[in-house]
């Protein structure tokens, strides 16, 4: 039988806390700060380590993931592909049906009011999706 590792045991919140220090450059610094963000934006998000070590923020389905890569720290949007993106923080995963991504380089700011209206749009979104889900179907 596998045993989990101590860290596995760790509330997820603690596991993304454990990863942004891990990083300790710009990249945890930019995880950190979108971060912040989509907490404010939504102050019942709820914080999943899936995936072998991946963040997730969800409510009423996923919402997005943090993803740290040596050159860029990429949020993906689970139904980015659904969601207006006027200011094009989109920039990445263009070609799929479904995800849609925002890949920050060293030195790039994302707007904090653009970045939250979109994390809005993707809650209504969820919110949507849990309700028609939820409503009976109709027998003729």
């Amino acid at each position: 039988m596998k045993k989990s590792s101590p860290s596995q045991d760790l509330p997820a919140s603690e596991l993304i806390d454990k990863r942004i220090a891990e990083l300790g450059d710009w990249r945890g610094e930019t995880l950190s700060r979108m971060r912040k963000l989509i907490q404010k934006a939504d102050p019942d998000v709820v914080e999943q380590w899936k995936w072998m070590g991946t963040p997730v923020w969800a409510h009423d389905g996923i919402i997005c993931t943090g993803e740290s890569y040596k050159s860029i720290v990429k949020l993906t949007f689970a139904k980015g592909a659904s969601l207006k993106d006027p200011a094009k923080l989109f920039n990445s995963s263009l070609d799929g049906n479904v995800r849609r991504a925002i890949d920050i380089h060293e030195g790039e700011e994302i707007d904090a009011a653009t970045f939250t209206a979109l994390i809005q749009e993707a809650l209504v979104l969820n919110a949507a999706s849990v309700k028609a889900k939820a409503k009976p179907k109709r027998v003729k």
